[in-house]
């Protein structure tokens, strides 16, 4: 398990060696980021972005959370990470890619089918049953389909369905569904299978995942 000491390890060979290979771009961030995709994807330690899609500093928006869900538009006060960074991104950056990318294995999606902390208060999963509840809706019809019997079958149906969800979210924002009307913006679905190291790409047309195969 790494620690913090192995974690200044790293910065100090990335002080030598990324920082000091790529110097000139980092020098261009002081004039601010453009970055060219916004990737939505899980807190998981497992699926970071930057890696998978073998991507450099400055190249994609990352907003990560249990799940890799995106809550429907609202105006009700709160604090609304999400929303804000969603906004940031397509507003402020103008960005003219979404990518949400769900992941096999994933925690958030099997707390979602199971509804193991449902009744948990905050400190004890509460927050986590609170937040994975946009869910429920699709838990329902995966249920009805696979059962909830804890399987990979169900997992992975509830892990596919999470990522249609987040699409069909990010579509209640007014400037989203506008810019994707007017094909300015589009949006993506992905999942990346841990165990097999594939990322899937949707075609919501048949609501299907399919291989990428370069």
């Amino acid at each position: 398990m790494i620690t913090f000491r192995d974690m200044l390890d790293g910065y100090r060979r990335f002080r030598v060696t990324e920082w000091a290979n790529q110097r000139a771009r980092w020098e261009d961030f002081k004039d601010g980021q453009h970055p060219g995709v916004l990737v939505i994807a899980c807190s998981d330690s497992r699926v970071d972005p930057t890696i998978i899609f073998d991507t450099h500093p400055g190249e994609i928006f990352v907003v990560r959370n249990v799940g890799a869900l995106v809550p429907p538009f609202e105006t009700t006060p709160g604090l609304h990470g999400v929303s804000s960074a969603v906004e940031f991104a397509i507003q402020i950056l103008g960005i003219q890619e979404i990518l949400v990318m769900g992941h096999g294995l994933c925690g958030g999606c099997h707390a979602a089918l199971t509804q193991d902390l449902r009744h948990a208060r905050p400190g004890e999963g509460g927050f986590i049953a609170g937040w994975i509840s946009m869910l429920d809706e699709a838990r329902a019809k995966v249920v009805a389909e696979h059962g909830d019997d804890r399987g990979r079958v169900a997992g992975r149906a509830m892990e596919h369905a999470a990522v249609q969800v987040s699409l069909d979210n990010l579509r209640t924002f007014p400037w989203i569904r506008e810019k994707e009307e007017r094909n300015v913006l589009s949006l993506k679905g992905a999942y990346f299978a841990v165990a097999e190291g594939v990322l899937y790409l949707l075609d919501e047309r048949t609501g299907q995942f399919e291989p990428y195969d370069g």
